[in-house]
């Protein structure tokens, strides 16, 4: 293993370690592991060992690709062929919204999705490693949070207004 590569090799390991250790803590306390942990352990222990096999950091790159695009197809999926949107059973208690909102946050979560796989893919093949993990760590998170955002700011038109209150302030 070369110095250039085993920064990558050791922190892959510890990847796979953590996600090993996140599911059997889950499942030693009786908890439930939900979907998405269960595909990203997956991809992690697939990509991370043939990353340690192959001596070759292209694998996990691919990760948060696959899970990125893992989400969208599930949101997809449900969409498609179930009709529910997963951000409704998600969220359906705490918003009352329409369903064509709905509908519509949905198709935007699977093109931010669809979209986050396909830039990572680019960083991951047009910059140095370190770039891609600064991206991967910060850029990823940013993303996210000016999304999300967005998805707020798009929400607050949809939401029902409360009703006006008929009482007279007390002094």
């Amino acid at each position: 293993v070369g110095p250039n590569e085993a920064p990558v090799l050791l922190a892959t390991v510890v990847v796979i370690i953590a996600t090993l250790a996140q599911v059997i803590w889950l499942k030693a306390r009786g908890k439930k592991v939900d979907l998405i942990v269960w595909i990203g352990l997956g991809l992690v222990v697939v990509l991370g060992g043939l990353t340690i096999w192959f001596h070759n950091e292209t694998f996990i790159k691919w990760k948060p690709s696959g899970l990125y695009w893992a989400m969208g197809l599930s949101f997809w999926i449900s969409q498609v062929f179930f009709g529910r949107s997963l951000l409704r059973v998600m969220l359906g208690d705490q918003l009352e919204l329409p369903d064509g909102v709905w509908r519509r946050l949905n198709f935007a979560w699977i093109a931010f999705f669809g979209m986050m796989g396909l830039l990572n893919l680019w960083v991951a093949y047009t910059f140095d490693t370190a770039t891609w993990v600064n991206f991967k760590l910060f850029g990823g998170i940013g993303l996210m949070l000016v999304f999300t955002i967005a998805q707020g700011l798009y929400l607050s038109k949809h939401l029902p207004q409360e009703p006006a209150s008929d009482e007279a302030p007390k002094a």
